[in-house]
């Protein structure tokens, strides 16, 4: 039986171990927390995740928790457009709610994916003696195969790339889901969707879900980003609140209602950091088979084009693909290497687009936004476009 370990259960530990496990893989995931569970937030899956997780077997409910997102056009805090809507052209992006995601991902494992919770990785084996091994605080994982899903902070990246490393974004950002029965009517009954930038600041807003259609759930609603120039706040929510409802008070509705419905429990702070340089590989050969880096501990970026989950997805199709038919030894290490062949070139160039998008979104003080407002009819569309470019032309391997 070919064995295989994934450290973390996020999104991406979720796919690659119910995939592996689907062609004939021995599974255990290692997750460092006390459960597995999703935060309360949404995401934005582009044509490249869908078509990963079509690959993956996993799309067949996709369309039951997730929502169409139109294109929104750019808007400035006095509502003024900056970029107007243009129209996507053949299938968009979705929106989905992260617990829907993380429940399909889960009844996706089957019965050959073994969980162990409470597990941390404390060292890492790797040498051409001996099988890929994990240490924990209880014991060690061999496997033929290690899948380092577990994010930014990655221990296993920590030994095998220790090159990369880990840096501040120079912003932080909030996400909230207004439940629905929270949410107040807003622009005449049509679909709350849009992208407002500002001087250091940012607000998206979508529409999760159809208002009736979730029974009172709350995972449907009105989902929304803000982001802002500068560190954390170490603040209780109520008054990070308080300040995001300062910070954006004087700009265009809808975004100071969607503040005011939101309370102190619906919203999730998170630092924006990514990891510079990017690690040289992904992939690892190792004794039997190797190590694979996925996801956030491989190519972590900031959220401004809404990649790494779907990035992630692509990595644990891509490995899925390359270790279906592999057998321990030769095999999968040349598999680990294709992976990681597959891989560099095609974060590299998502990454490249997201810091240079970075630096338009961030631009702060009157002249650098000047010159932000007026060029960005032309930067926006380039860099957003490229992104939407790449994002659809990329297949699963075959």
């Amino acid at each position: 039986m070919r064995t295989a370990v994934v450290v973390g259960a996020g999104i991406g530990g979720l796919a690659v171990a119910g995939a592996l496990a689907r062609s004939g893989w021995q599974v255990t995931v290692l997750e460092r927390d006390d459960r597995v569970r999703a935060d309360r937030t949404a995401l934005v899956l582009w044509p490249n995740a869908v078509r990963a997780l079509d690959s993956l077997g996993l799309a067949d409910g996709l369309d039951a928790i997730s929502t169409p997102l139109p294109d929104s056009g750019i808007r400035r805090p006095d509502g003024q457009w900056l970029v107007q809507p243009r129209g996507t052209g053949g299938r968009g992006p979705v929106i989905v709610h992260r617990e829907d995601l993380h429940d399909a991902l889960v009844a996706g494992l089957g019965d050959q994916v073994e969980i162990r919770t409470g597990s941390a990785v404390r060292t890492v084996r790797a040498n051409e003696r001996e099988r890929p091994a994990v240490s924990d605080d209880r014991g060690t994982y061999e496997a033929d195969v290690i899948v380092a899903a577990d994010g930014i902070d990655s221990a296993v990246r920590g030994r095998l790339a220790p090159e990369s490393t880990v840096v501040s974004s120079g912003c932080a950002a909030w996400r909230a889901v207004i439940p629905w029965y929270r949410v107040p009517p807003l622009n005449e009954g049509r679909p709350v969707v849009g992208e407002t930038l500002g001087a250091g600041y940012r607000f998206v807003a979508a529409q999760l879900g159809q208002r009736g259609s979730s029974g009172g759930s709350t995972r449907g609603g009105i989902y929304w980003v803000a982001t802002a120039a500068g560190a954390p706040r170490p603040e209780p929510p109520a008054t990070q609140l308080a300040l995001l409802r300062r910070w954006f008070a004087r700009w265009h509705p809808p975004i100071g209602d969607l503040l005011a419905a939101t309370e102190p429990d619906d919203l999730v702070q998170q630092e924006v950091r990514e990891l510079r340089p990017l690690p040289r590989e992904y992939g690892f050969p190792a004794g039997t088979g190797g190590f694979a880096l996925l996801g956030d501990a491989a190519h972590a970026m900031p959220h401004h084009l809404g990649q790494g989950a779907c990035l992630a997805l692509e990595d644990a199709a891509t490995l899925r693909s390359v270790l279906r038919d592999a057998a321990p030894g030769r095999q999968v290490r040349e598999a680990i290497a294709e992976y990681s062949r597959q891989r560099r070139s095609r974060a590299a160039t998502v990454v490249r687009q997201t810091r240079r998008m970075s630096a338009v979104l961030q631009a702060r003080g009157r002249l650098a936004l000047r010159a932000r407002d007026a060029a960005l009819g032309t930067i926006s569309p380039r860099l957003m476009g490229s992104a939407a470019t790449a994002a659809a032309a990329w297949k699963p391997p075959a």
